[in-house]
């Protein structure tokens, strides 16, 4: 199978994630739990994992990270965490449903919600976000790429308007973590991010970067390993966010995805998902009944192109691409509703292929040649 649904889950892994996983299996006992070498190696391998993935994003205590499941549990605590009733938070079209359904929770609990529309090519509109803020604003959350469309948001602007506003920023970094740099201290506030997509980690790992002075409810309590006659979850970071026992095993692999691309180098995997990406959509942008969707006027993307071919159901296409050619791609909602609205595709859908660093040429090239045969049907 050629695999090119990478923005939900890199299926090819580095060899060293492997052998980290298996290896944690075979020796981690339960960090914080014991005095026995295998429970004191587990949390030597956690305290190690969270100080080179703080390091990965420049995060200068890593205390303030905490490990999650996922970028999803990772914005469930940031929203429900940080919002109280008659607080005011901005977002964005461009948003998965990881942030749009805490958000619209909240919202029933009196949270005020806003959000930012996007254009035909799925772009914001910077200078009308200042509009949107009101007396009560306390935060703007939003992804750094879309997950649909490919396309970058440019933080910095939206980090100068909370600036300037006294706001707190909270970035989704699902599509970007491992492709683009992220320095928490360009003025992020919250990091949330995923490591089963471009950190090569395994599914269930992630985390949530806090930073100092900002305080979040916790969404789960339990236990800890520390102050167990307490009543409440403990107020030290990363402990008051990580209630039971954490996924060691995955977050061992993780680790070793986050080494292997600081061993290849983040700027040559990302040249190369570019190129792969630049090549497929340049030969069928032009082909019949082909409609690309987002904004290639940029480099500044990540490695994804979604399209439909005439009126054809996107799940047809998908079904066809993997029963005759072995093809893997993604078709559907993508779980992002708002977006599809804005590009008018909410009852076809779309076709998305997401490249990694562990395709090839010619699988791209064998995968332009089906799309053209497709494309004249």
């Amino acid at each position: 199978m050629i695999y090119f649904d990478n923005a939900a889950t890199t299926l090819h892994k580095p060899k060293e994630v492997i052998d980290a996983v298996v290896f944690a299996m075979e020796s981690m006992g339960n960090a914080g739990r014991g005095s026995n070498s295998a429970s004191i190696n587990a949390s030597r391998s956690l305290y190690n994992a969270r100080v080179n993935v703080a390091n990965f994003f420049n995060i200068s205590d890593a205390s303030r990270l905490a490990f999650t499941h996922n970028s999803t549990e990772s914005l469930n605590i940031a929203i429900k965490g940080l919002f109280s009733k008659d607080d005011h938070v901005i977002s964005t079209a461009l948003e998965h449903n990881s942030v749009l359904r805490p958000l619209y929770e909240i919202q029933n609990s009196g949270v005020d919600i806003s959000i930012i529309p996007a254009d035909t090519s799925g772009n914001l509109d910077y200078s009308n976000i200042p509009s949107y803020i009101k007396s009560n604003t306390k935060a703007i959350i939003c992804t750094h790429g879309s997950n649909l469309t490919g396309n970058i948001v440019d933080i910095k602007q939206i980090i100068n308007i909370c600036k300037k506003h006294n706001l707190i920023f909270i970035l989704d970094a699902s599509q970007t973590a491992g492709i683009i740099p992220i320095d928490v201290n360009d003025g992020i506030d919250i990091l949330c991010f995923t490591g089963h997509k471009s950190l090569y980690g395994p599914q269930g790992t992630g985390g949530i970067f806090v930073r100092d002075g900002l305080n979040l409810r916790p969404l789960k309590s339990g236990g800890t390993g520390i102050k167990t006659f307490s009543h409440e979850q403990p107020l030290e970071m990363p402990t008051h966010l990580e209630a039971g026992t954490l996924n060691g095993h995955g977050i061992s692999g993780l680790s070793a995805g986050i080494d292997f691309i600081n061993k290849i180098g983040i700027d040559k995997i990302r040249e190369h998902e570019l190129k792969l990406m630049w090549l497929f959509y340049n030969q069928i942008k032009n082909l019949n009944n082909i409609k690309v969707y987002g904004d290639f006027s940029s480099v500044n993307r990540t490695p994804i192109v979604t399209f439909n071919i005439g009126n054809i159901d996107s799940g047809d296409i998908e079904q066809e691409l993997i029963e005759t050619y072995n093809i893997s791609c993604r078709a559907g909602g993508h779980c992002a509703p708002l977006m599809h609205k804005a590009l008018g595709t909410e009852k076809q859908g779309a076709v998305r292929f997401s490249f990694s660093y562990f395709n090839t040429i010619e699988e791209v090239e064998y995968a332009i040649k089906v799309i053209q045969q497709l494309s004249n049907l």
